[in-house]
């Protein structure tokens, strides 16, 4: 359960928006729509060996 404590003088607005933001960094939402259907453990591995080469081939990029 997401808790988000209202500080004296605070609008609602502003609560609102740290508990949209915490909301999301939990990865409730991502988690769900990774349930929704089924992705074979081969798939999966092969989208994150594609990233990690993606990625470092970006620092690789930046370091030069």
């Amino acid at each position: 359960m997401i808790i988000i404590p209202v500080k004296e003088g605070e609008s609602i607005d502003r609560a609102l928006k740290r508990y949209k933001r915490k909301y999301e960094r939990t990865g409730v939402v991502k988690e769900i729509r990774n349930r929704q259907k089924f992705t074979k453990p081969s798939v999966i591995r092969r989208e994150q060996k594609m990233k990690a080469i993606y990625i470092q081939k970006l620092r690789q990029e930046a370091e030069n």
